[in-house]
């Protein structure tokens, strides 16, 4: 896979997808790979189901049951509902017009869901929520409790992109993780000379798209998007010295003025000139007349 390559050809997109990208500007693979996360989420920071409140946008841990499609009573919006549960307690999940999702998961399987709770008329629930099937991740996070008991909870930290209609951040990431597995950055450019780099302990361009896409921790993540920053104010700084460079290469050249062509465009003014503007002019004169490169 290259960088210039078209998404379209490199992935299976649907029309509304082919149409999210397009409103992201997100035409090439390039593209993708510099479409950064927004924020990052942290297995340690995981709520209990029993500490969530109507507004939170949460990601929760638990197994999941009872799910089933329905309509809507009034809209008759096709949905797919179910429940989530961890140690600390159950709550509804509803996905609106994506009734498809209650046959992608299974009753009894662990998963990760990821967004807001919201308040309805019998109660909370998390309402059209991202998720992903973790058969290894623990069930609550919060009391160490693991479906395989040889895990650690170590806490890590995986990426959340910003999203439109018609693609999700799930879709981000997994395409990403397609094109780095690829060995897409192997040869990639780095216009950032190695001894800059080094001499403010950044990463290389390689590095910091592979840490901010997938950051071991924190502090890989803060170092990438160091590097996009100093990146950015360095290419400023480049486009102004060039802009001075073109600007020296041209001579400014000389503006010559007739002394009578002076004394005739004076004479049409009501009054007199004064010691103080005749001085004026002068010296603007003598500006004009004077080429500072010749």
């Amino acid at each position: 896979m290259e960088l210039h390559d078209k998404l379209e050809t490199k992935f299976r997109l649907d029309t509304n997808q082919k149409k999210a990208l397009h409103r992201l500007k997100l035409f090439s693979v390039a593209d993708l790979l510099f479409h950064f996360p927004v924020r990052y989420s942290d297995i340690t920071e995981v709520k209990k189901i029993s500490e969530l409140r109507a507004g939170d946008v949460a990601t929760i841990y638990g197994k999941v049951s009872k799910l089933k499609t329905k309509k809507g009573f009034r809209s008759k919006i096709p949905m797919a509902e179910g429940e989530i549960e961890d140690l600390s307690g159950k709550i509804k999940i509803i996905w609106f017009n994506q009734a498809y999702l209650a046959k992608m998961i299974h009753n009894g399987e662990n998963v990760k869901l990821t967004g807001k709770i919201t308040l309805g008329k019998r109660g909370i629930y998390l309402a059209n929520p991202e998720f992903e099937k973790l058969p290894g991740m623990p069930i609550d996070s919060h009391d160490t409790l693991f479906k395989k008991n040889n895990l650690e909870n170590k806490g890590f930290s995986y990426p959340i992109y910003a999203e439109t209609r018609g693609i999700t951040s799930k879709w981000f990431y997994h395409a990403i993780e397609k094109i780095l597995k690829e060995k897409t950055l192997d040869n990639i450019a780095d216009y950032v000379p190695a001894d800059i780099l080094k001499k403010y302990n950044l990463p290389t361009l390689k590095t910091a798209l592979i840490w901010i896409h997938k950051p071991k921790n924190a502090k890989d993540a803060e170092s990438a998007r160091k590097r996009f920053a100093f990146e950015e104010v360095f290419c400023i700084q480049l486009e102004r010295q060039h802009d001075k460079f073109e600007y020296r290469k041209n001579k400014s050249f000389q503006i010559f003025a007739e002394k009578k062509d002076v004394e005739e465009f004076l004479q049409r003014f009501p009054f007199d000139v004064t010691n103080s503007q005749k001085k004026s002019i002068e010296t603007i004169l003598n500006d004009i007349f004077r080429c500072l490169d010749c």
